[in-house]
């Protein structure tokens, strides 16, 4: 990799790590003191804290990158001066989501994150995902390791199942079945309200794996995706394919992350891996 193009990356992450950290402090300034939660679907709500952290992300993008293009949870898509539409993949495209976890944040349940990254050509280049609650920032980038509070970490090295903690969810009842097979199958599973900061435990182990099947948009899996593979786990979606596509539709993708050892088992008991030819 060229050295131009490596400290481009490092400075874009900079910006990202601390920019989550700003938003963090926004959000933290508001939990438990909302004054508005609305509900925008039938299991997901959104407060001004979402809104609040969501502006000053784009402010400060906008400051310093006017050019780039920006995909954001509560406002969508801000196309740039030098990027045609998102979907198409082209340029530098900054994807937010301003506060993962917004029914724990509402209820007070401290297990929510900020989510920043940046997709160059339609690729992760730079992700982190920030814990305002416990003060901790995951990172990485498409060339370098996969880090917690600058300390590089590592997923899980577990081969059986039988000792995995997974981190599971799914949407809907033709993976249902799959999902009791797993969870007969690991140690026990979770599901904690935040698929970012879920995913990207798998990059130190909290969890040796996450696996949602269908409900996950872009910004849920942009950074905590990048950051969990380059940890060292296989990341892919239920089927066994790509994990990202930054033109995909809301609420359309999933995501298996998992040490190499035991990830195919895991799509095998999921029912949903594609057939080889």
């Amino acid at each position: 990799m060229r050295p131009a193009v490596r400290a481009a990356e490092a400075d874009d992450l900079a910006f990202a790590a601390g920019l989550a950290v700003e938003a963090g402090r926004v959000v933290m300034e508001r939990y438990e003191r909302l004054e508005r939660i609305r509900h925008k679907g039938a299991r997901d709500v959104v407060t001004e804290a979402d809104h609040l952290s969501e502006e000053l992300l784009i402010r400060a993008i906008r400051a310093r990158h006017p050019d780039d293009a920006i995909l954001a949870e509560e406002s969508g898509e801000h196309t740039g001066r030098l990027t045609g539409p998102v979907a198409g993949g082209r340029g530098r495209t900054w994807i937010l989501d301003p506060l993962d976890g917004t029914v724990n944040y509402a209820n007070g349940i401290p297990f929510f994150c900020v989510s920043v990254a940046l997709a160059v050509d339609g690729r992760p280049s730079v992700g982190v995902v920030h814990d305002p609650t416990r003060q901790e920032t995951f990172a990485a980038s498409a060339h370098g390791p996969a880090t917690l509070d600058g300390r590089r970490i590592q997923a899980s090295s577990k081969s059986e199942l039988s000792d995995c903690v997974v981190s599971l969810a799914v949407v809907g009842r033709a993976a249902a079945s799959g999902a009791r097979a797993v969870h007969r199958a690991v140690r026990v599973s979770r599901s904690m309200g935040s698929s970012a900061l879920a995913l990207a435990y798998v990059g130190n182990g909290r969890f040796d794996a996450m696996i949602q099947v269908g409900g996950l948009s872009t910004w849920d899996v942009a950074a905590a995706g990048l950051i969990a593979k380059r940890a060292g786990a296989l990341v892919t979606n239920p089927d066994g394919g790509a994990w990202f596509d930054i033109g995909a539709k809301t609420a359309s993708l999933g995501v298996v992350a998992a040490p190499a050892r035991i990830h195919g088992r895991l799509l095998d008991l999921l029912g949903s891996r594609r057939p080889t030819r």
